[in-house]
């Protein structure tokens, strides 16, 4: 049985946020591999800004490419439609039925979880892995989990310590400011997003 870390998202772009998100969990939940999941259409956000599928795979991959244990799964984007969690998690319990798996989530979705489609087929399927925005959420996310989502059959882990605040929104937002980008997108990624002229960079930007 190994132990897996689930990190689901639009990864529109994927950013250092969500890779120091994964190797936290890895590391202080001991488990032997993550899995990214882009979503095909999330239910919960409008298309219009969401690049083609196939781009946002590559920089999945690319943004892991030196991380051990990790890997890209396409499950969502094969099945197309709206990408409800309770089914991926379903389908993944059907691949891999000896797996214990960490859905890994930040705060924000984490306090709505008890509003998500088949939350109690979620909870049955997985543990749930909450990272803080900041040193005091700590105590809202464990009395949410003691008081609502526990009472639903939720297991869940609430991590101790946040990690680095970015949205792909702000990123794309800042897609021509290469001295906001560069702490803030793996180097590779940065590229692919310049060499693709995505989300409307000016192709010729650099980063070193």
């Amino acid at each position: 049985m190994s132990r897996v870390g689930i990190l689901g998202g639009t990864f529109n772009p994927i950013h250092k946020g969500h890779i120091m998100m994964a190797e936290y969990c890895k590391e202080e939940l001991k488990l032997d591999k993550i899995i990214l999941i882009p979503t095909y259409t999330p239910p919960h956000k409008a298309n219009k800004d969401l690049v083609d599928e196939a781009h946002r795979l590559e920089m999945c991959r690319l943004a892991v490419e030196n991380y051990s244990g990790y890997s890209v799964s396409e499950i969502e984007i094969e099945r197309k439609g709206k990408s409800y969690s309770y089914i991926t998690l379903t389908d993944l319990k059907n691949l891999y039925p000896d797996d214990e798996f960490y859905f890994i989530m930040g705060a924000d979705m984490f306090l709505t979880l008890d509003k998500w489609k088949n939350p109690e087929i979620i909870f049955q399927k997985t543990n749930i892995a909450a990272i803080p925005r900041d040193e005091s959420d700590y105590k809202n996310l464990e009395e949410y989990y003691q008081n609502v989502i526990s009472k639903m059959g939720a297991k869940a882990v609430i991590m101790k310590k946040p990690v680095l605040q970015v949205s792909s929104t702000y990123i794309r937002n800042n897609i021509t400011k290469p001295e906001i980008l560069k702490p803030l997108l793996d180097n590779k990624v940065y590229k692919y997003i310049v060499k693709n002229n995505l989300y409307g960079s000016v192709i010729g930007a650099e980063c070193q």
